[in-house]
């Protein structure tokens, strides 16, 4: 008989079960025993270093390192979106002084044809983009049903906002004319006063120039101030 007989033997005459090694853990088991206990390696920093991971063909790293390298990777990842958002700071500072001048610049024209020639001028050298134009139409008992740029642009006329994004043929042909078919994006900034109403369009041959997702809060505000200086002006003071 041999001992590991015997031990067995002598364990049943007393009683006892025979001893048996515990039941390996399933990768589960342990997983789940991991995330009710996340101080496991704290009180056992030993086991931390022995761990190894698997690093690319056939090599492995100790967890340690391989916390390092995601900590620096976040920390770059982190760096790059800081970057980003000084950089679109400094963009938004730039384009605040820009349509600052611009502003002032409008609050002294004195006639729609120099308006024009000023909204054109800036806002193609401004937003690097090939053209920009201003169409207006009457509004309530004055407009006409059969103008063609108002009925293109009627669910436009009443917006708050600018409205960025594609532009289709139809309208890119509307508003720029034989220019109108490179146009492939655009910002549509709503003009409103007492007498006019109307569209002021910045068009671009890119077609990821003007994207949905662009903010239009200077956009906005130019809208407000042409709007205002259009309605001086149509009352004949300016």
């Amino acid at each position: 008989m041999t001992s590991q007989s015997m031990e067995e033997s002598k364990n049943a005459e007393n009683g006892a079960a025979p001893a048996t090694e515990p039941a390996p853990l399933e990768d589960q088991g342990v997983v789940a025993f991991l995330d009710a206990d996340p101080q496991f390696f704290l009180r056992h920093p030993d086991l931390t270093a022995r761990l190894l991971l698997p690093h690319g063909p056939g090599g492995s790293i100790s967890l340690v390192e391989r916390q390092m390298a995601m900590l620096r990777s976040q920390l770059d990842t982190e760096r790059r979106r800081l970057a980003q958002l000084l950089e679109r700071a400094r963009e938004y500072e730039a384009l605040s002084g820009q349509l600052h001048v611009l502003v002032l610049q409008l609050i002294s024209a004195p006639d729609l044809e120099r308006i024009e020639s000023i909204l054109c001028g800036a806002l193609c050298k401004e937003f690097e983009t090939e053209a920009v134009t201003l169409k207006l139409f009457a509004v309530g008992a004055d407009a006409d049903g059969s103008d063609r740029l108002l009925s293109t642009f009627l669910d436009f006329v009443d917006r708050e906002h600018a409205l960025c994004g594609p532009l289709d043929t139809k309208r890119a042909t509307a508003l720029f004319g034989d220019e109108g078919g490179k146009i492939k994006s655009a910002a549509l900034i709503p003009i409103r006063s007492e007498i006019r109403t109307g569209v002021l369009a910045i068009g671009s041959a890119d077609p990821e120039r003007f994207g949905p997702n662009m903010g239009t809060d200077h956009l906005d505000r130019l809208g407000e101030v042409v709007s205002r200086r259009l309605g001086v002006i149509g009352h004949g003071d300016g």
